[in-house]
C-alpha cells in the first residue's frame, strides 16, 4: 500500500488474466484480489491471489479500482 497525497494506492500486475477473470473485494479495510484462468477443458491453469490491509484512516466507501490496458490493476482509496 502506497500513500500518494490524500489517497492510498495498491497496484497489482494481472496482465495474464482477462478482466472477467478478476475479482476484487473489500471488507473491514482488507482488499482481496483474486483471479483464475480456466483452460478450455475446464481446469484451472493459473491463479493469482493478493490480500492487503488498508491503513485505519482509509475511507472504506471511497475504494475503487481500474484496470489499465497494460494489465495493471490500480486500487485507490481516500484518506480521512
Amino acid at each position: 500500500v502506497h500513500a500518494q497525497g490524500d489517497t492510498y494506492q495498491v497496484v497489482a500486475d494481472v496482465s495474464q488474466f482477462e478482466p472477467p477473470d478478476i475479482v476484487v473485494t473489500t471488507s473491514n479495510c482488507h482488499v482481496t484480489i483474486q483471479a483464475e484462468k480456466v483452460a478450455e477443458d475446464g481446469t484451472i491453469c493459473d491463479t493469482f491471489t493478493h490480500k492487503c490491509q488498508l491503513p485505519e484512516d482509509t475511507d472504506p466507501l471511497s475504494v475503487s479500482c481500474a484496470l489499465t490496458e497494460a494489465g495493471t490493476l490500480v486500487i485507490t482509496a481516500r484518506r480521512r
